[in-house]
């Protein structure tokens, strides 16, 4: 048996800001909308993985969600332009990957980064 897909699923009411955020904001795509369950994604392959942390590392909390983007500080921009607060970063960190914290609308705490 394989894994094949790995899927958050986040309880919500207001789909709308979450959209807002996923796709607007960070270019997901609207992969399917049945108004109770709004799925973003992207058509990239991406490899699965789970982390189980005691921390976030750097002394930070342990984040609900890390997305990897091709440009973290594009990412960054992207964010603070559409009024959402950074709560840690940027900050380059000694395993190699520059990332910063932000809360999405839905409370969720967000790494966001790339690799160095």
């Amino acid at each position: 048996m394989k894994v094949k897909r790995i899927v958050a699923n986040i309880a919500t009411q207001d789909s709308a800001a979450a959209k807002h955020f996923y796709q607007d904001v960070l270019g997901l795509d609207v992969l399917m909308d049945q108004g109770w369950i709004v799925t973003c994604g992207s058509a990239q392959t991406m490899t699965v993985q789970l982390s189980f942390m005691s921390e976030g590392g750097s002394a930070t909390p342990v984040p609900d969600l890390s997305i990897e983007v091709d440009d973290v500080d594009a990412a960054l921009t992207a964010m603070t332009q559409a009024g959402f607060a950074i709560e840690y970063g940027p900050a380059d960190e000694p395993w190699g990957v520059r990332r910063f914290y932000v809360r999405d609308p839905l409370g969720r705490l967000v790494n966001i980064l790339s690799h160095r």
